[in-house]
């Protein structure tokens, strides 16, 4: 059995780098590892809230129920982490920052540049808002056409990743996505979230190898 799970590994790791979908340095992994600093927060739907804050031209809050309401998005790309493991072909379903923006859902100032990914326990990741605004971010509820487990960020987590045959979008290792989100901050100014304070790269491409400041 594991000698079979073995082989598969390895023929699917030679196709997607084959199709130049592999980054330096990852490997396939067929598995979907868990990584978070910290204990994983409790979820009380009656209370839970998600905000819109900085530099928007009016602060929104939504509760659950409401933000469910928003319109919904799926996408399908294949995740990097730092720590070297890459999984691919990834279906997560959620809300599109991008479309909130173009649907007047969210409407941002001219001096925005930059946004603060606010989740649980006062955890931050910071990005660039033309990535935020790009086609493989995502703030999803639903991974494989399920609930994100509670392990993964349940139950919302932004997520970030590579689509296939689209070499015009950036992308960043996955810790640019928040588990347990909670709010965005929309800056004038680059601030470093948690793990760019701690020595991770600002940037974090992952075609780069930006994986250290």
């Amino acid at each position: 059995m594991f000698m079979f799970e073995g082989l598969d590994r390895r023929k699917e790791e030679d196709r997607v780098k084959n199709e130049g979908r592999l980054p330096p340095g990852q490997s396939l992994t067929l598995k979907f590892p868990v990584l978070h600093y910290g204990p994983v927060p409790p979820f009380n739907p009656a209370t839970w809230d998600f905000r819109i804050w900085g530099e928007v031209e009016e602060e929104k809050t939504w509760n659950w129920e409401e933000f469910n309401q928003l319109p919904r998005a799926s996408l399908v790309m294949d995740i990097h982490c730092v720590t070297r493991w890459s999984k691919f072909d990834t279906r997560w379903e959620g809300v599109s920052v991008r479309t909130l923006v173009e649907q007047g859902f969210i409407k941002i100032k001219p001096t925005a540049k930059y946004v603060m990914q606010h989740a649980e326990y006062g955890f931050t990741v910071n990005l660039p808002l033309d990535i935020v605004l790009q086609d493989n971010f995502l703030m999803a509820t639903h991974f494989d056409g399920q609930p994100i487990d509670a392990d993964h960020g349940y139950p919302l987590r932004g997520i970030v990743g590579a689509i296939a045959g689209r070499e015009d979008l950036e992308t960043p290792y996955f810790w640019k996505g928040a588990k347990w989100l909670r709010g965005l901050e929309f800056m004038p100014a680059d601030r470093r979230g948690f793990w760019e304070q701690a020595g991770y790269h600002n940037r974090a491409d992952v075609w780069k190898e930006e994986r250290f400041g």
